[in-house]
């Protein structure tokens, strides 16, 4: 049951969960369309080398290569830019990314620098990318039958020529809860690998057969040993494609307030007013999850206005 809790989420405050450019799926098995959208002189092209994205050299936008001047690689239809005005069709722009071999230089970043700097269009394009990178990596075999796959569909898609099954990009639902008790304190935790005074909301993947309320309950309870009640509220979403996962947001309340941590993936977990977090943060002995991740956007919420200081 999902019940009204109180807090939000900013809207747009999600960086991974902005994206403007029509990914135009009916194009991807067009194959004479996508030959002629490559060989459009104003085609851009997005460079990937493992989870690492060609930027500018200030590290605040992507750098667009042209097909001519894109490295070998595989090559992904991404979608078209419609508002742009550009193309070699009255589409618009199209947008490609080449998952490119070999070390990344300088000149390329990750997402935990590049994601909160970048406009809408390109985080939806990094965020896009990354993922479709990180799903190739792992997946040039088939998982029935063995045989090296083989990509198709503009990069969407990997085929068994051996047993003829069909392989798509998957996102493992994951829930990402701030639990408030009667006092409305934020019950926050440590993994046993984070340094002392590194804080963030609980987290788990959602099993098989398992509803996502069912997933905030088992979490918290696995973790902390709290018992969340009826009132959970669904707060947003965003895609974190290193690997695969759609983490989904929520508030809850609390009935219980004992905590019994795991002891292992939960290192300690306390419950804090925003008086005590407001003072750790600012004295420098508590650390929040960065400006790019929900949990800091939940935390946000519950709180009320900007935090300084992360991770």
């Amino acid at each position: 049951m999902l019940r009204h809790v109180a807090y939000s989420i900013a809207p747009g405050s999600l960086a991974l969960s902005r994206s403007v450019l029509d990914r135009a799926a009916d194009r991807r098995r067009d194959d004479d369309w996508l030959d002629k959208a490559w060989a459009a002189p104003d085609t851009q092209v997005a460079v990937v080398i493992g989870d690492k994205l060609l930027a500018n050299s200030d590290r605040t936008a992507l750098r667009f290569v042209s097909p001519a001047e894109a490295p070998e690689g595989t090559r992904i239809f991404l979608g078209i830019d419609r508002e742009s005005g550009a193309g070699q069709t009255a589409d618009g722009r199209a947008v490609f990314g080449i998952l490119a071999d070999g070390e990344p230089d300088e000149s390329y970043a990750g997402l935990r620098e590049l994601g909160a700097v970048l406009n809408d269009r390109e985080a939806g394009i990094a965020v896009n990318l990354i993922g479709l990178a990180n799903w190739h990596a792992v997946h040039t075999h088939c998982a029935n039958c063995g045989e090296h796959t083989v990509v198709v569909e503009a990069g969407h898609v990997r085929d068994c020529p051996a047993c003829g099954a069909h392989h798509f990009p998957r996102s493992d639902p994951a829930i990402i809860v701030l639990v408030t008790d009667d006092q409305d304190r934020a019950l926050l935790g440590r993994n046993g690998a984070w340094p002392e005074g590194r804080y963030s909301t609980l987290a788990g993947f959602v099993e098989p057969g398992e509803s996502l309320e069912a997933a905030v309950r088992r979490e918290v309870l696995e973790e902390t040993g709290v018992i969340v009640g009826p009132e959970i509220e669904y707060a947003g979403s965003q895609p974190w494609p290193l690997p695969s996962s759609l983490m989904l947001g929520f508030y809850a309340k609390a009935v219980s307030t004992d905590i019994e941590v795991d002891a292992d993936e939960i290192a300690e977990a306390k419950w804090f007013t925003r008086e005590d977090l407001r003072a750790l943060v600012e004295a420098g002995t508590m650390a929040l999850p960065g400006s790019i991740s929900i949990s800091r956007r939940l935390i946000e919420g519950w709180y009320g206005e900007d935090l300084t200081g992360s991770w």
